[in-house]
């Protein structure tokens, strides 16, 4: 009796963590809600103070950038539910215009990265903005460059989706870096590795293995972000040098 009744409970795992099991079919559009809440949670800790009712008033490129990217959040979640309800020839037309979106991001994050260190060293007087310069000049190398190797190998799903969701996962230091312990203790890197990691989680759950964008991927990231972080906080003169030339 007993060898009955573990038959019939055996397959429920499967059902959640197997191939076709829930978490195959929702992993990507449950990451993209995700990814909403930590944007908003994060920024909803200084949009007010440092946007909407900022004093003095932030230049007007910043509410062009906060458009663009909440955008690319909204397409995210939108081209995932697109593909969860099996709605693959819309998500593919739509596509085009997240290429379009995400061609404008780039140059974009880099014009403000500078715009604002400039505003933020020359107007606010903060210390050490341009040993951080860095770190918005990674997020848009890294960002640009996974988008492009996901539009690129678009016609391999499996490719594509991961290298997607590793890119949005990027974005993210902005947001952990709102929390005030994350970002003086620059651990926001970390944090955006941490969500990113859930991605490797679920391959090994429903596949059994991890998938080749991930061990290409994060160890690059890895060494990429270390790199970064260290230059920011050590100042260090080789940067300090270029950053104090682009930020005038």
């Amino acid at each position: 009796m007993a060898s009955r009744s573990q038959g019939l409970a055996a397959p429920a795992f499967p059902a959640l963590a197997g191939r076709n099991g829930l978490i195959d079919k929702y992993f990507y559009f449950a990451m993209s809600l995700v990814i909403a809440a930590i944007v908003v949670a994060g920024f909803s800790r200084t949009v007010d103070q440092h946007l909407f009712h900022a004093s003095p008033p932030r230049p007007f490129l910043l509410w062009i950038h906060g458009a663009a990217f909440s955008g690319w959040v909204l397409f995210y979640i939108f081209q995932s539910a697109l593909v969860r309800t099996h709605n693959v020839k819309v998500h593919r037309t739509l596509g085009w215009f997240g290429v379009a979106l995400g061609a404008c991001m780039v140059p974009l994050g880099f014009t403000v990265a500078v715009v604002m260190g400039r505003f933020d060293t020359h107007v606010l007087h903060y210390p050490g903005m341009d040993a951080f310069l860095i770190v918005p000049f990674y997020d848009m190398a890294a960002f640009g460059t996974l988008v492009t190797l996901a539009i690129l190998w678009r016609s391999k799903p499996e490719l594509h989706r991961r290298l997607l969701f590793i890119a949005t996962c990027c974005l993210l230091d902005a947001a952990f870096a709102r929390f005030d312990y994350i970002f003086n203790h620059g651990y926001f890197f970390q944090c955006l590795d941490a969500v990113i990691l859930l991605g490797v989680v679920r391959d090994l759950l429903v596949n059994r293995r991890i998938h080749k964008v991930y061990l290409v991927t994060m160890p690059i990231l890895a060494v990429a972000q270390t790199i970064v972080t260290q230059t920011w906080l050590r100042a260090s003169p080789w940067w300090t040098h270029i950053a104090h030339r682009i930020l005038g």
